[in-house]
């Protein structure tokens, strides 16, 4: 059996970011260390970072007084940072910096009395943090049966942002019947939709592509950058998993498959890969992986303020 890993997989720049904050958060004052919602959606990670002193929380209603306090890398609504400085916690913002831009188009776009469409899933929580950034003017549509149903015409002042985490294929659908329906509709400055996602989503359809039988994505359930990889590689036409671990894996999906190709989301970390690597070598007598071609990526984004080794006094 031939494995071929797509490039790149895996970490991006933010969810380092977003886990080394709550490491060295520990680190430095100690656990218990209140995270709210999921750092990542990685079952792995999270359940790492709790055996270490961090407590997950969905309300800061939970979180005692002159607590430590971390926003996860999906962002959180105004309303909440608000409470969390009236309360007076010790926060450190782990929001990606590439949804902090989407942020703050949404404020300028209210500002010019535009607006928003907001491209994203229902319920996911970058999108309630996003449309929590300002206090009405922003309506959330998932597909194009969105688009026709609104009750909006060419002549109002409508701009749109994207989650970052979506399929950049389906989002794109949306967009063009967008900018049909209302062509003088505002666009942002650049494309929402980040970078790790697009070159994820490239990379497995280069995998797809590959003469593979199936796609392994490595990714928790509630990981919708993961769930993406998932829905690119079916659409391909290749059968495709979303697993969170080898343990996970189930030795009936490889009865006949010569070539089994792995990708994982972003917010998986590479330890998990090289689980089903060894599961695959061991149980099904697979050749050492091959690694395709693919963008190498080297954005990092620092620590914040308070947490960088200059910041920490001895």
């Amino acid at each position: 059996m031939k494995v071929l890993l797509a490039q790149p997989r895996g970490f991006c720049a933010g969810v380092t970011r977003a886990i080394a904050i709550v490491e060295r958060a520990l680190e430095i004052y100690g656990a218990p260390i209140y995270v709210r919602h999921e750092i990542v959606h990685n079952r792995t990670v999270v359940n790492g970072l709790r055996e270490r002193g961090a407590v997950f929380v969905d309300h800061l209603s939970e979180v005692p007084e002159g607590a430590t306090v971390v926003f996860s890398a999906h962002g959180v609504p105004r309303a909440v940072s608000q409470e969390a400085e009236r309360r007076g916690f010790r926060v450190f913002d782990a929001t990606c910096p590439l949804v902090t831009k989407v942020h703050r188009e949404v404020a300028r776009m209210r500002e010019e009395n535009r607006t928003v469409l907001m491209i994203g899933h229902a319920g996911h929580p970058e999108v309630e943090g996003t449309m929590g950034q300002v206090d009405g003017g922003i309506e959330l549509i998932e597909n194009a049966d969105d688009v026709a149903k609104l009750p909006y015409t060419n002549q109002d002042q409508l701009a749109y942002v994207t989650q970052t985490t979506i399929s950049a294929d389906d989002s794109q659908v949306v967009i063009d019947a967008l900018r049909q329906r209302f062509p003088d509709i505002h666009e942002p400055k650049r494309q929402d939709i980040c970078y790790a996602t697009t070159n994820r989503q490239a990379a497995v359809k280069l995998l797809a592509r590959s003469g593979v039988d199936i796609v392994l994505v490595i990714g928790s359930a509630t990981s919708s950058n993961s769930n993406r990889l998932r829905e690119v590689a079916e659409r391909e036409g290749t059968r495709a998993y979303l697993v969170d671990t080898a343990e996970h894996l189930d030795p009936t999906w490889f009865e006949g498959v010569k070539c089994v190709g792995i990708t994982a989301g972003a917010s998986a970390p590479e330890s998990l890969v090289q689980g089903v690597l060894r599961y695959l070598e061991a149980h099904m007598g697979a050749e050492p992986a091959q690694v395709l071609e693919g963008v190498e990526e080297n954005v990092v984004f620092p620590l914040p303020k308070g947490l960088r080794e200059e910041d920490v006094v001895a």
